[in-house]
Protein backbone atom coordinates (compact mmCIF):
# COMPACT_ATOMS: atom_id res chain seq x y z
CA UNK A 1 0.00 0.00 0.00
CA UNK A 2 1.75 3.14 -1.26
CA UNK A 3 1.19 6.53 0.39
CA UNK A 4 1.78 9.66 -1.66
CA UNK A 5 1.60 13.20 -0.15
CA UNK A 6 -0.33 15.54 -2.45
CA UNK A 7 -1.99 18.90 -2.62
CA UNK A 8 -5.46 17.53 -3.35
CA UNK A 9 -7.28 20.74 -4.12
CA UNK A 10 -6.59 24.43 -4.55
CA UNK A 11 -5.71 27.06 -4.03
CA UNK A 12 -9.23 27.85 -5.22
CA UNK A 13 -12.14 30.06 -4.26
CA UNK A 14 -15.17 28.46 -2.62
CA UNK A 15 -18.57 28.94 -4.26
CA UNK A 16 -21.83 29.21 -2.36
CA UNK A 17 -22.34 25.62 -3.53
CA UNK A 18 -22.41 23.03 -2.20
CA UNK A 19 -19.84 22.02 -4.80
CA UNK A 20 -18.04 18.68 -5.14
CA UNK A 21 -14.30 19.40 -5.19
CA UNK A 22 -12.81 15.93 -4.68
CA UNK A 23 -13.94 12.47 -5.74
CA UNK A 24 -11.71 9.64 -4.51
CA UNK A 25 -10.78 7.39 -7.46
CA UNK A 26 -11.38 3.64 -7.50
CA UNK A 27 -8.50 1.69 -5.96
CA UNK A 28 -7.52 4.55 -3.66
CA UNK A 29 -8.25 6.16 -0.33
CA UNK A 30 -7.52 9.76 0.56
CA UNK A 31 -6.22 10.73 3.99
CA UNK A 32 -7.11 14.40 4.51
CA UNK A 33 -4.31 16.12 6.44
CA UNK A 34 -4.81 19.92 6.46
CA UNK A 35 -7.07 22.68 5.27
CA UNK A 36 -5.72 26.17 4.69
CA UNK A 37 -8.46 28.83 4.46
CA UNK A 38 -7.98 32.53 3.90
CA UNK A 39 -10.46 35.39 3.78
CA UNK A 40 -9.10 38.47 1.99
CA UNK A 41 -12.40 40.36 2.29
CA UNK A 42 -13.48 43.01 4.80
CA UNK A 43 -16.25 40.81 6.28
CA UNK A 44 -16.33 37.42 8.00
CA UNK A 45 -17.34 34.55 5.71
CA UNK A 46 -18.62 31.10 6.73
CA UNK A 47 -17.79 27.79 5.11
CA UNK A 48 -19.24 24.29 5.26
CA UNK A 49 -17.39 21.05 4.50
CA UNK A 50 -19.03 17.64 4.04
CA UNK A 51 -17.80 14.18 3.20
CA UNK A 52 -20.59 12.98 0.95
CA UNK A 53 -23.50 14.95 -0.45
CA UNK A 54 -24.02 17.98 1.77
CA UNK A 55 -26.50 17.26 4.57
CA UNK A 56 -26.59 17.73 8.33
CA UNK A 57 -25.32 14.17 8.87
CA UNK A 58 -22.28 14.49 6.56
CA UNK A 59 -20.90 17.85 7.69
CA UNK A 60 -17.55 18.07 9.44
CA UNK A 61 -17.93 21.86 9.66
CA UNK A 62 -21.16 23.77 9.29
CA UNK A 63 -21.11 27.55 8.88
CA UNK A 64 -17.60 27.80 10.36
CA UNK A 65 -16.67 31.50 10.41
CA UNK A 66 -13.40 32.75 8.92
CA UNK A 67 -12.67 36.32 10.13
CA UNK A 68 -12.15 39.22 7.75
CA UNK A 69 -8.78 40.61 6.81
CA UNK A 70 -8.73 44.22 7.91
CA UNK A 71 -7.91 46.73 10.58
CA UNK A 72 -7.24 45.08 13.91
CA UNK A 73 -7.46 41.53 12.52
CA UNK A 74 -4.15 39.74 12.80
CA UNK A 75 -5.25 36.36 11.46
CA UNK A 76 -7.71 36.00 8.61
CA UNK A 77 -6.13 32.63 7.79
CA UNK A 78 -7.19 29.34 9.36
CA UNK A 79 -5.05 26.22 9.24
CA UNK A 80 -7.19 23.28 10.25
CA UNK A 81 -5.47 19.94 10.90
CA UNK A 82 -7.53 16.97 9.79
CA UNK A 83 -7.32 13.22 10.21
CA UNK A 84 -10.13 11.92 8.01
CA UNK A 85 -9.84 9.02 5.58
CA UNK A 86 -12.11 9.06 2.56
CA UNK A 87 -12.92 5.80 0.79
CA UNK A 88 -12.95 5.14 -2.97
CA UNK A 89 -15.96 6.82 -4.56
CA UNK A 90 -16.57 9.25 -1.68
CA UNK A 91 -16.87 12.96 -2.44
CA UNK A 92 -15.87 16.09 -0.56
CA UNK A 93 -18.21 19.07 -0.89
CA UNK A 94 -17.63 22.71 0.07
CA UNK A 95 -19.79 25.78 0.27
CA UNK A 96 -19.32 29.33 1.53
CA UNK A 97 -21.65 31.98 2.87
CA UNK A 98 -20.34 34.47 0.29
CA UNK A 99 -19.56 33.38 -3.26
CA UNK A 100 -15.91 33.22 -4.40
CA UNK A 101 -14.26 35.03 -1.47
CA UNK A 102 -12.65 32.33 0.69
CA UNK A 103 -9.56 30.63 -0.72
CA UNK A 104 -8.90 27.01 0.26
CA UNK A 105 -6.04 24.58 -0.20
CA UNK A 106 -6.40 20.95 0.91
CA UNK A 107 -3.39 18.73 1.52
CA UNK A 108 -3.77 15.00 1.80
CA UNK A 109 -2.11 11.66 1.33
CA UNK A 110 -3.22 9.36 -1.49
CA UNK A 111 -3.32 5.73 -0.40
CA UNK A 112 -2.97 3.37 -3.35
CA UNK A 113 -4.67 0.05 -2.66
CA UNK A 114 -3.59 -3.31 -3.96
Amino acid sequence: MARIPVRSYGPAQIATGPTTVITVPAGEKLHLKNLHLSNPSASPVTFTLSIGADAAGTRLWSSYSIPAAGAGVTDSVRRIPMNEVMEAGEILTLSAGTNNVLVITITAERILLG
